[in-house]
């Protein structure tokens, strides 16, 4: 209720401005502002790669690059939190500006370019939460000027894995040039073994986070490897660098698209990932979420747990409340009684 009065004022900020107004106040307004969770149900509960998540619904990396909300953002209703991308150096980013609402398409589209403080900052953060309930996952990535790329998210897992929940290996962003690159599979394998083994003793899981702009034969390749690295799960998808058909003004800036036009495409990647893997691999439906029944076709698709992002754009943060209210209601229509034995089952 309170965010509806006031999105009409902050829709007539500048987006990334107001991206930053939005979580300053995260952190500072008690939660019972910001959102009414409802009491934890046993039925939302979902256990993946060894750890118990309390409800399916994350907030997805981009939101909280520098680990400065995670305890609010689960205060709200989220499930667990990601954040970043983090790098190893700190990152200014693209030029501005680079953040863009696109109302009438529901959508965001961004360039970033992973700014963020680095790796240092972001570590005394989660240092200063060790101890603190909730799962917070940390996506890691590379230096855009960085000469070995391998190197940086070796030093990364090796930096983060202390504190992290998971660690989610972001590849496929498109706003690092050659990033995606990563993707080919001789390149993947290697990466992921990299990154295992720089985890050392902190055994965390390890996370594939990829673009849904892949071939077939990508699709294949990739799920193969997940299965043979005994990955934590697969996060499909990224943003994307195809354009639906848009109405906004803005339809044509650079940068990946997000928000309700992605949902065909990131629901249809999820499918195809579910029949590569036969399900031998967790998979996380991210792109397009807004809603409970958003959430809840993400799982019988196929989909462990989902994250959303840019839907809380135009929202605002009580949608992880809404989504987890919906939910139960849907799985009694359904015939189910938890998420988990929902998920896969169409």
């Amino acid at each position: 209720m309170v965010y509806s009065l006031l999105r009409p004022l902050i829709f007539r900020m500048d987006a990334e401005k107001a991206h930053g107004i939005a979580l300053s106040a995260l952190k500072t307004l008690p939660s019972s502002v910001l959102a009414s969770p409802p009491r934890p149900d046993s039925a939302l509960a979902v256990t993946l790669a060894g750890l118990d998540f309390p409800n399916p619904v994350g907030m997805a990396a981009g939101f909280d690059k520098n680990g400065e909300a995670p305890d609010a953002l689960l205060r709200c209703g989220f499930g667990f939190a990601e954040l970043g991308s983090v790098t190893p150096r700190p990152q200014e980013g693209n030029p501005k500006p680079r953040l863009f609402r696109l109302e009438e398409d529901r959508a965001v589209i961004n360039r970033m370019g992973f700014n963020n403080d680095g790796a240092a900052i972001v570590e005394q953060r989660m240092e200063a939460r060790a101890g603190r309930p909730g799962i917070v996952g940390i996506n890691i990535g590379a230096n855009k000027d960085s000469e070995d790329r391998v190197r940086d998210y070796a030093i990364m897992a090796s930096t983060m894995a202390p504190y992290a929940s998971y660690l989610a290996v972001n590849i496929s962003s498109p706003n690092t040039p050659g990033l995606r690159a990563l993707q080919d599979p001789a390149a993947l394998a290697g990466l992921l073994d990299v990154v295992m083994e720089a985890r050392g003793a902190q055994d965390v899981p390890v996370f594939l986070k990829v673009a849904p702009d892949l071939t077939a034969d990508d699709i294949d390749a990739i799920a193969k490897i997940a299965i043979e690295k005994n990955l934590g799960a697969l996060m499909i998808s990224n943003t994307t660098i195809e354009r639906p058909p848009l109405a906004s003004p803005h339809a044509g800036e650079t940068g990946g698209l997000s928000g309700a036009p992605l949902k065909d495409l990131a629901l249809q990647r999820l499918k195809d990932f579910r029949k590569a893997s036969g399900g031998a691999v967790p998979l996380i439906g991210i792109g397009g979420i807004a809603t409970a029944e958003d959430a809840w076709e993400r799982i019988r698709a196929g989909a462990s747990l989902v994250q959303l992002y840019s839907a809380m754009v135009y929202e605002g943060p009580g949608i992880a409340a809404a989504i987890t209210r919906g939910l139960p209601a849907l799985m009694r229509r359904d015939g189910f009684t938890s998420i988990s034995d929902a998920i896969g089952s169409i």
